[in-house]
């Protein structure tokens, strides 16, 4: 990565259409206020992404000064080791400056970021492994992750990539970006690329479209993500601009990360609905969190409320072994009790699916409810979301089509002899 500035375009303040039609939660959640550290700013450059990144809290003196903190050294030694940086804009949404407060939490270092069990490492994915060239990664067959920066706008705390991000900010290189292409051509299984980092949209637009027209270059892609927070943390980067751009490379399909309720607010609903309306489907990938989003009841009115700004919820991730995160992981069977209370409690289009994301490069699996109690040849007895306990019948057994007996039968014709033009003959 180079250190060159990521955000170099200029900001859109326009209104789209139907904005005053903000879907409500339960409760209107609060406009953004503008914090004591910023009280003249104008609406103009308060709403131009441009100044909100350069005017970030990256200081614990800094943030002591804009909450009036009283900074322990765990606060400083936390900062010390991973970076911080916060958005006014984010830091504005901020109600009680300590841990009650889960845009605080998410936010803001704490010296828990210290404690360091064995089983931690700085890269629990081992993406690292999988990198065939600088800035790729590629572990499932057919797809890839292409990592285009180091920069975001706001240092989540429990970050994956907290080994990079944040210590220097810079973007791909023109000779790394050729590299990447060049391994997805000679590679034509590759039909998915995921582009992250980092956060892409925290780049110039040119420098977004450099990206997305080289991917296109490859006649074997045919779908690209984004992965980006900048919907909850920096919303104004979502301009008429950067949206018209994307709609020059589709399918493109964006994926977002709020993580609770109070993360939505009118101006990342703004932003939501500018990427939906100009045909971008938007997705939400969230990490379970001790403390911040750990309660079915916080988690299925953030649903909802996705749903309502038509953001599908995708995932819900197991928080991962990264150092410094051991005070956000909440135990496997709370993330499962969690989905059993979504299920018929909310619409299957609102409930992710809950997945770990295996230690070293396993892959992400989904872990789910047992809804199966037994099975056999004739039934199979199943409870639903009440507890309530059915039981279904299994097909008899009959000859089928084939003149076989079907799929219990031991004459049955596989799947294999289908495809393979191996049925037995009358």
């Amino acid at each position: 990565m180079e250190n060159t500035p990521v955000a170099c375009a200029e900001a859109d303040t326009s209104e789209p259409p139907g904005i005053s039609h903000y879907p409500t939660t339960n409760q209107q959640p609060p406009q953004s206020r503008v914090v004591a550290q910023w009280p003249d700013v104008a609406r103009e450059e308060w709403r131009d992404w441009r100044w909100q990144m350069r005017n970030r809290i990256r200081s614990v003196d800094t943030l002591v000064d804009t909450f009036g903190l009283n900074a322990p050294a765990g606060i400083a030694a936390a900062a010390e080791r991973f970076p911080l940086a916060i958005t006014p804009y984010y830091a504005s949404l901020i109600r009680d400056a300590d841990e009650r407060d889960p845009v605080f939490c998410m936010s803001v270092p704490r010296r828990q970021e210290l404690s360091d069990p064995a089983f931690l490492c700085d890269d629990p994915l081992a993406e690292d492994d999988d990198s065939p060239v600088p800035g790729l990664v590629h572990r499932y067959g057919d797809r890839a992750l292409l990592l285009v920066t180091s920069a975001c706008a706001m240092y989540c705390r429990y970050c994956t990539r907290k080994r990079v991000a944040g210590s220097s900010e810079g973007c791909i290189r023109g000779n790394q970006l050729d590299a990447a292409v060049d391994y997805l051509r000679r590679h034509p299984e590759v039909r998915d690329v995921i582009v992250s980092g980092g956060d892409p949209f925290t780049m110039s637009t040119d420098r977004i479209e450099e990206v997305l027209a080289a991917l296109r270059s490859v006649p074997s892609i045919e779908l690209i993500r984004i992965g980006t927070r900048t919907p909850v943390t920096l919303p104004f980067r979502i301009t008429d601009e950067l949206v018209r751009a994307l709609r020059r490379y589709h399918p493109v399909w964006v994926n977002t990360h709020f993580n609770h309720p109070n993360e939505i607010t009118p101006e990342s609903a703004e932003a939501c609905m500018r990427l939906v309306d100009a045909g971008v489907p938007v997705g939400n990938q969230s990490v379970l969190l001790r403390g911040v989003n750990d309660d079915p009841v916080v988690m299925a009115e953030l649903c909802r409320a996705l749903v309502r700004l038509r953001v599908r919820p995708y995932y819900l991730f197991q928080c991962d072994l990264v150092r410094g995160v051991e005070h956000f992981r909440t135990p496997l069977s709370r993330g499962i009790e969690i989905m059993e209370n979504l299920r018929g409690r909310l619409s299957g289009l609102a409930i992710p699916t809950f997945v770990l994301d295996a230690p070293g490069g396993g892959g992400k699996i989904p872990v789910l409810p047992t809804y199966v109690i037994s099975t056999s040849p004739t039934e199979t007895m199943v409870r639903n979301y009440q507890g309530r306990v059915f039981t279904y019948p299994e097909p008899c057994v009959a000859p089928n089509s084939f003149g076989t007996t079907g799929a219990t039968g031991s004459s049955a014709t596989t799947a294999w002899e289908l495809v393979t033009g191996q049925c037995p003959q009358d």
